[in-house]
């Protein structure tokens, strides 16, 4: 069984155990829950709004940890004004420990 979870504006395939990189996310305590996109249970596809709304993705906060450094620069042409800029983007590690399909 997997399924398909939207955090931070992207969309992630994950099955139960697996560990991944989500955008930084604000949890009380260490359990976090998702809301599935898509749910697929062998030859089963749970897809519409209806059919998902019983279901949840549990998952554990791991860690955090920060993306590569991002370095940029800017110019404008003969008059001397520039500009260096940097970002490193932070994550939340983040364990998937159950998917339930609910009703």
């Amino acid at each position: 069984m997997y399924a398909v979870i939207k955090t931070g504006g992207k969309q992630y395939r994950v099955v139960e155990g697996e560990r991944l990189d989500v955008e930084r996310v604000t949890a009380d305590g260490d359990e976090v829950s998702f809301t599935p996109v898509l749910l697929v249970d062998g030859d089963t596809v749970v897809a519409s709004a209806g059919d998902l709304a019983g279901a949840s993705v549990a998952a554990r906060v791991v860690g955090e940890v920060k993306g590569p450094k991002i370095r940029g620069f800017t110019y404008k042409n003969k008059t001397n004004q520039r500009r260096r800029w940097g970002h490193r983007q932070k994550y939340t590690t983040i364990e998937i420990t159950g998917i339930s399909r609910g009703s």
